[in-house]
């Protein structure tokens, strides 16, 4: 049975890996932490735990928690991560961490959209968590920097097109929508009911911190130095994230070529699921499930590309990638505890 704390559980992402980890048949959960909520029971901060978690939320030291747990989920705020999870590993527990600091390789890059990086030791160790791409690496790894939502929607799509070369990675335009959990727990004027319901709107144009994240991973797949126009938009739902991308074709395959290219790449990610036409992916299809739905069309009027995606941001954009990646981490099967279809409707 492996052992697993989950540091900042009181957030969206940390009730969301208590719920799913509650059916992993080889996972104890053993210790929450949660500052705000210290000395309250677990299920008093999330009724809908009631009856399946006795836990109480705790503040305890770094080598408390990893006496506690063989792995620990670092569901904390940018910054704070990496002030823990230095210590964690020195006292031997494997570390996912849900934040962005472990997700840029190059510390300066780090530095210019967040601050300054108190531990860039470890950022050539660690491991950029997007299973279906890193598999290898992530199965002997110690810290996994689980991928950003957007990032996730926006680069299961075109990784294995601009490595093929079938895009000019110059062109690429990422447009996403999210429902407002993405926003997190904390209160905030613009998440509030009256603000985000019976509105659209678009924000951090041009600006959005997960940009450099999918320009390294798309870089990685290019072979060379790949920018993006990369605008994210708030929808008044709860979860799930639909992107939608657009790139100038090479001309150097047609349509079925580019469903080829995805098919082949992910022939053995049994959670990525190319939709055939007329099906296009819908956030309601992959609500509180794992998957990640594509769907390709060749413009030939425009020459473009587009591909459409659809996730649950919480799920895999966020925690259920994360238990993806433990499983893979401890040789499970990758479907352990995430074998559950989407709600619907």
């Amino acid at each position: 049975m492996i052992e697993v704390a989950i540091m900042g559980g009181s957030g969206y992402t940390g009730v969301e890996l208590l719920r799913l980890l509650k059916a992993h048949p080889e996972v104890q959960v053993t210790c929450v932490t949660s500052r705000k909520h210290e000395g309250r029971k677990v299920w008093e901060v999330f009724p809908s735990l009631k009856g399946l978690y006795d836990l109480t939320f705790t503040n305890p030291s770094p080598s408390v928690l990893a006496s506690a747990a063989h792995l620990v989920f670092t569901a904390v705020p940018h910054q704070a991560a990496m002030a823990v999870v230095p210590a964690l590993l020195d006292q031997g527990v494997k570390v996912i961490d849900l934040s962005a600091d472990f997700r840029i390789s190059d510390p300066m890059v780090y530095e210019g959209w967040y601050q300054a990086h108190s531990c860039p030791e470890l950022l050539e160790e660690s491991v950029y968590g997007l299973c279906e791409i890193y598999r290898e690496r992530i199965r002997k790894a110690r810290l996994v920097a689980n991928p950003g939502c957007y990032p996730t929607s926006a680069i299961i799509p075109l990784y294995p097109l601009v490595r093929a070369g079938v895009l000019d990675p110059e062109t690429i335009v990422v447009d996403s929508k999210s429902g407002t959990s993405g926003a997190g727990r904390s209160a905030s004027v613009a998440t509030l009911f009256c603000e985000v319901n019976e509105g659209f709107k678009a924000y951090k144009v041009g600006s959005h911190r997960h940009t450099p994240e999918i320009e390294q991973e798309l870089s990685k797949g290019a072979g060379k130095n790949v920018k993006i126009n990369f605008t994210p938009h708030l929808v008044p739902m709860n979860r799930g994230i639909l992107t939608t991308t657009y790139s100038a074709a090479t001309g150097k395959t047609d349509l079925n070529g580019l469903r080829d290219i995805l098919k082949e790449f992910y022939s053995g990610a049994g959670f990525v699921r190319i939709l055939p036409p007329p099906i296009l992916p819908n956030t309601a299809y992959v609500r509180g499930s794992n998957f990640c739905d594509i769907w390709i069309h060749l413009d030939r009027r425009t020459g473009r590309i587009i591909t459409v995606s659809a996730i649950d941001n919480l799920v895999k954009g966020a925690s259920g990638q994360a238990i993806q990646n433990m499983n893979i981490m401890y040789g499970l099967d990758e479907w352990m505890g995430l074998d559950n279809p989407a709600l619907y409707p």
